[in-house]
């Protein structure tokens, strides 16, 4: 489709009775209502959610298994509330670490405390569980759903959008060389894997191949600020407390995982993509007080900052969402939040269209929303990123001061802590 208006069309019953029928081996359906490019946390979740509406999902994925990388691990209150509707919220709260109170403090000193009781009546809390975790309960939902849902080591390579289905070709990733027959090898790809979709939604990450396929712009820029980030044995007392260190040489972010687990998250001058956990230690030491110890250090990992904003979510009969739409910084751990309410917002649109309604004007609704959520998330994490850059000590008491003060009114604290958890 050319607009909106002219997105997607009836649902296929025989596609949909075919997707009730567990996949005897991990190859791809050659047909199915809805075809999730990219088997993350985002792409699964919408998976979940169309498959408990009754629609044929296929889910195809590069990576042949997760990464084993945690990164985010920030679950706000309007995403618990989605996760509820795809019946795994009860598992995540189950095994995440509530937070419930924020502290900011200074040169040892208090600063602020925000409390996050108003952010919502039903998750009054950000949750910590680490994406890897995350996932892994998403999957198994989806596998409760339908077992033969996601296939895992297909990279697609083209989209033939006809008008009234999408055709995928594409290919196997990551085979093992058997043969001289065969010309794939661990880190190769071999064979070709083609389907047909009514509808294609690209949920493959921030440098999207379906993106590029499609020939959609996506404006991107490089900001200044880096960082070094780890998780430590949690020895700080602070409990199920977050702690932001507002230091003179940058912020220190410390928040409380699982298992006795504390991430540490410093504001670098420079990428440091060499340091050691002995590098973080010290720096987390120096700056506040607190020296966790290299010797637990379970991941590091040093990052710097992009944004990208495509123009238009909606293509043919494909959308973008999730970071192929729209890459904001990861701090402030908006990311993988805001891909999920893309998911949740677009899931209803798609199961109406399959089943016959015009949701064109539903489509051009949601694009706009979601554009200008994209932009508000945006705008907060480069407010975030602002407040922890290094600051001279004059300068930094006075703002400390403001802040305190701000925050000493509940009416200004409930409105910054609903600011922070994405209300």
């Amino acid at each position: 489709m050319a607009k909106p208006a002219d997105a997607f069309s009836a649902r296929d019953e025989a596609v949909t009775a075919q997707a009730q029928r567990p996949a005897a081996v991990a190859v791809p359906r050659t047909e199915t209502d809805v075809a999730v490019v990219g088997g993350g946390p985002v792409g699964v979740f919408l998976a979940v959610l169309l498959a408990q509406a009754g629609a044929s999902v296929q889910v195809l994925e590069q990576r042949r298994e997760r990464s084993a990388h945690s990164r985010a691990i920030g679950i706000h209150p309007p995403s618990l509330e989605a996760l509820a509707g795809a019946g795994v919220a009860e598992m995540v709260t189950g095994e995440g670490v509530q937070i419930r109170r924020g502290e900011a403090r200074s040169s040892g000193r208090h600063v602020a405390a925000l409390d996050f009781a108003a952010a919502s009546e039903r998750f009054p809390y950000v949750l910590t569980l680490p994406q890897l975790r995350t996932e892994a309960l998403l999957e198994a939902r989806l596998k409760e759903l339908d077992p033969g849902a996601l296939v895992r080591g297909v990279r697609v390579t083209e989209l033939h959008d006809d008008g009234g289905r999408v055709r995928i070709g594409g290919v196997r990733t990551g085979a093992v060389r058997t043969g001289a027959s065969d010309r794939s090898e661990e880190s190769g790809e071999s064979g070709d894997v083609g389907m047909s979709a009514q509808i294609v939604v690209a949920a493959d990450g921030a440098r999207s191949g379906v993106r590029q396929l499609l020939g959609t712009p996506c404006r991107t820029r490089a900001l200044r600020d880096t960082y070094l980030m780890g998780d430590f044995i949690d020895s700080t007392g602070d409990g199920s407390t977050a702690v932001l260190y507002l230091e003179s040489g940058g912020i220190v972010e410390s928040f409380p995982l699982p298992g006795g687990i504390r991430r540490w998250v410093a504001h670098t001058d420079q990428l440091l993509g060499t340091a050691t956990a002995a590098d973080l230690a010290a720096m987390v030491g120096e700056r506040t007080g607190v020296s966790p110890d290299p010797a637990s250090n379970t991941m590091l990992s040093a990052f710097a900052v992009r944004t990208g904003l495509v123009r238009n979510l909606v293509r043919g009969r494909t959308v973008l969402i999730g970071d192929a739409a729209h890459e904001v910084s990861p701090i402030g751990g908006q990311g993988m939040n805001l891909g999920w309410l893309d998911a949740a917002a677009l899931a209803p649109i798609i199961t109406a269209s399959l089943d016959g309604h015009d949701v064109g004007a539903s489509l051009a609704v949601y694009e706009r929303q979601r554009l200008r959520a994209a932009r508000v998330a945006s705008a907060q994490a480069q407010l975030n990123m602002a407040l922890g850059r290094p600051l001279a000590p004059a300068l930094l008491a006075a703002r400390n001061a403001g802040l305190a003060r701000v925050l000493r009114s509940p009416a200004a604290g409930n409105l910054v802590a609903r600011r922070f958890t994405m209300q």
